[in-house]
Order: C-alpha cells, then structure tokens, then sequence
C-alpha cells in the first residue's frame, strides 16, 4: 500500500476513500456527495485528484489481497491503525469525522464495515468526545 506523507491531502482523502468502499459498493449518493460538499477542495485537491484517489486506492486494496468484502471491514486491523496513523493534525481529524459522518449516511444506510471505520477513527484519534457533543456546541466553539 503506498504511503502519504502525515496530514497530506491524499492521506486524509485515502481516509474519505477507505469510508466510501467501506461498505462493498461504491454508490452514485456517495459519489455526488463528494461532489455536492466540494470534499477535495476541503481536503486541498483537485477533483480528478480525489477520484483519482479514490481508484488507486482501491487498486491498492486489490493487490494487498486487503479487499475482503466478506469481512466486515475492507483492510485489516494493522492496515486501518497504520491509515488513522497518517492523520495527526487535530483540526484535520474534526473535518474528517465530519465527513465520514456525512458520507456513511449518504446512501441512507450506514452499514456495518462503515461504522467500524467510523469507530476506529474515534477511538484511534481518542475523539470520544467529539462523537457526542451537540452541534450548538459546535456553533459556539466556531467549529461548524
């Protein structure tokens, strides 16, 4: 698997792209979504720069033997510590959660290997808290 320098856009968009194949099926809602939300220009890339990402990661996953739609979560656990592991930046980590929050949801289910993703994030980036605090909370610490 390749591997992108910590806090880079590719290594957070890697992070987005492991959220959208998560669950087996990379769906048109979640693609539009990226789209609809400007995801690469939150992350610092260009469109075709994240859908490029997109696929080379998956490509990624089919090489390793990592893609194991059996499982409930595409890449094995060292894998998915050694991707949270490129994010360090604390601001970097909010907007991500945010994201995969959004993205799990925008299929109108969030699947099992989605929410694994989403666990692993939290308790990797230790974002417990995060998780439960209310948007007004957000509001007034400007983070929305």
């Amino acid at each position: 698997m390749r591997r992108y320098p910590a806090n880079s856009p590719q290594a957070a968009a890697r992070i987005v792209a492991l959220t959208v194949v998560a669950d087996g099926d990379i769906v048109d809602a979640e693609i539009e979504w990226l789209d609809r939300l400007a995801v690469h220009e939150q992350l610092g890339l260009a469109r075709h720069e994240l859908h490029a990402l997109l696929h080379t990661f998956f490509e990624d996953l089919l090489s390793s033997d990592q893609l194991k739609w059996a499982d409930a979560c595409p890449v094995d656990e060292r894998t998915l510590a050694d991707l949270m592991g490129e994010i360090q930046d604390p601001a970097l980590r909010l907007k991500l959660l945010r994201l995969f929050d959004e993205l799990a949801e925008a299929d109108a289910h969030v699947a099992e290997s989605e929410s694994i993703v989403l666990v692993a994030a939290v308790e990797h980036w230790s974002l417990h808290y995060e998780m439960v605090r209310s948007p007004s909370q957000e509001s007034a610490r400007g983070l929305t």
